[in-house]
């Protein structure tokens, strides 16, 4: 049966994309993915992609610690990758290579991974 709203469409894709992913973590990489003006129109899966890395990003990650530091947002992407990857491993979704480290998410939010 197909999705019959966004909501349903992208908790469906971020189901498929990270499947160990914890139900509250769902949740909220659920909300971001919906409150995003940048990924209102991105395909489901997209939006739910983007929206789980930069989830994990600034929750798993000292990315706002770096940034807080001066560090630029490539710098601390770069620096960040090992423990983003590592949350992304461990709920079933796809690791980010390092040369995908500087393209930018739809709402102009720099994010590792735009596929």
């Amino acid at each position: 049966m197909p999705p019959r709203n966004r909501r349903e469409a992208v908790a469906s894709a971020l189901a498929r994309i990270a499947p160990r992913l914890p139900a509250f973590e769902a949740e909220a990489a659920l909300d971001r993915a919906l409150a995003s003006p940048g990924l209102r129109r991105a395909a489901p899966e997209t939006a739910a992609r983007l929206a789980l890395v930069t989830y994990a990003r600034h929750v798993f990650t000292d990315y706002d610690d770096l940034l807080a530091d001066g560090y630029d947002r490539a710098s601390a992407r770069h620096f960040v990758l090992d423990d983003l990857n590592a949350a992304l491993v461990t709920w079933g979704a796809a690791p980010i290579p390092e040369e995908a480290d500087r393209e930018e998410e739809p709402d102009g939010d720099p994010t590792p991974d735009s596929r």
